[in-house]
């Protein structure tokens, strides 16, 4: 198979659907970050003694800020930060350079940060996986202190930059016992209800021949796994946040509130979004949790499968789901600000560097027909699918079929 991509200029929000191939793309919106860099907490290096001055400033938490985001103290005073969570999901504070934090605070609540006496300038930031990246973080400017940043503060960039993520070596392969993502989609099953029950959990996976990351998942597995069914099915899903951090889910599939079936899950919750398939196609759900790119961009996504009406028989189906991959640390999580920058690493098939060429799909025979359903889930670039060697016959795309075969005789080649 080929990804033959063009430039992304263009992120459209739609769905596309085809019988023959299919193709799901969504857009997400980068956001703006401006992440100030201070120098550390006081480590007693400074010559800035304590003054007998005590200072209390009140901070605000929300989706993704810190209000303040630049508070200005005098050197020598004993610093406490009466940090409020004005958002909808928990939140903690934690400074620059020790162990000084606020635990994590439910919407709502509120708890004081005991900082000490400040000799120079330090940041603060929440530590929840994404949100620091996203723009909450705090900068504590210390006036007086005889250096910014010389005083000991952090000079390390690689947040800001993107760098200090695993790399990928195109050469390696993977270990004996690695298995590909199987890619044969299952018939419709019986029944017009399906009940499914899926757990967002965080778990270490292999990305690449050798490279680990921590994927943000449904049922451990990513993508995650293929809901399919007929149009008039009612879908009955439970999730369950068997994570450490909130998680939530939304299905392009449904038409239901916002609000309430796709508000996010903190850690043990649960819910259950039920929706009726009222069009066919092939949808994305994904993590809906902000930022939503950085749970998308960390594996949350997968696909639903809705028959057309009298789709006709094939010898094989498949599913492949595009999706970009941006690295963090061996073992971390995504790297949030190559997401925001567009800059992947790999753009893959069904989770894993070039899998299908360590492990072909060969069992289909010369005179088969095969029906493969392509969706991209992002979070960013467009798909461009191809497959060297033959012609795509039928073609369906938003819900009808562009193409199908006829005393036209037509085809088509590569499926935006």
């Amino acid at each position: 198979m080929d990804d033959d991509r063009t430039p992304a200029d263009e992120r459209p929000g739609t769905s596309l659907a085809f019988g023959t191939v299919a193709l799901g793309i969504v857009g997400v919106t980068a956001l703006v970050i401006a992440l100030l860099v201070g120098a550390g907490k006081s480590d007693g290096t400074s010559s800035v003694t304590a003054t007998g001055e005590r200072q209390t400033v009140e901070v605000m938490l929300a989706e993704f800020s810190v209000t303040p985001a630049t508070i200005e103290v005098a050197g020598g005073t004993d610093l406490t930060l009466r940090v409020m969570n004005h958002g909808t999901m928990a939140h903690d504070l934690a400074v620059e350079g020790g162990s000084t934090k606020v635990p994590m605070l439910a919407p709502g609540a509120s708890a004081d940060l005991h900082v000490g006496v400040v000799s120079k300038s330090m940041q603060a930031w929440c530590t929840v996986p994404g949100h620091k990246e996203a723009g909450m973080v705090l900068a504590i400017h210390v006036t007086g202190a005889a250096s910014e940043v010389a005083a000991g503060g952090s000079t390390d960039t690689s947040a800001a930059t993107g760098g200090g993520g695993a790399t990928i070596d195109p050469n390696a392969k993977p270990a004996p016992e690695w298995k590909p993502f199987d890619p044969h989609l299952a018939p419709a099953p019986g029944g017009t209800e399906h009940q499914v029950t899926l757990h967002a959990k965080e778990t270490q996976a292999e990305v690449a021949p050798g490279v680990m990351q921590e994927r943000w998942t449904f049922n451990g597995q990513t993508p995650g796994p293929v809901l399919r069914g007929r149009v008039g099915d009612l879908f009955t899903v439970t999730l369950v946040n068997d994570g450490k951090v909130g998680h939530s889910i939304d299905f392009h599939a449904s038409q239901t509130n916002m609000d309430q079936d796709m508000r996010t899950l903190n850690p043990g919750e649960s819910l259950v979004y039920q929706f009726t398939a009222q069009y066919s196609g092939i949808w994305m759900y994904h993590c809906g949790t902000a930022p939503i790119l950085h749970h998308i961009g960390n594996g949350m996504f997968g696909a639903v499968v809705i028959d057309p009406p009298d789709l006709a028989p094939v010898d094989h189906e498949y599913v492949m789901v595009q999706s970009e991959m941006y690295l963090g640390a061996n073992g971390q999580p995504g790297d949030l600000t190559k997401m925001l920058a567009n800059k992947p690493d790999a753009v893959v098939f069904n989770g894993y560097y070039n899998q299908y060429k360590f492990a072909p799909i060969s069992d289909v025979k010369a005179g088969e027909r095969v029906r493969i359903w392509v969706l991209d889930a992002g979070p960013s670039d467009i798909s461009s699918f191809h497959i060297v060697g033959t012609i795509f016959d039928t073609v369906y795309k938003e819900g009808d079929y562009m193409l199908r075969p006829g005393p036209a005789h037509g085809g088509s080649q590569t499926l935006d």
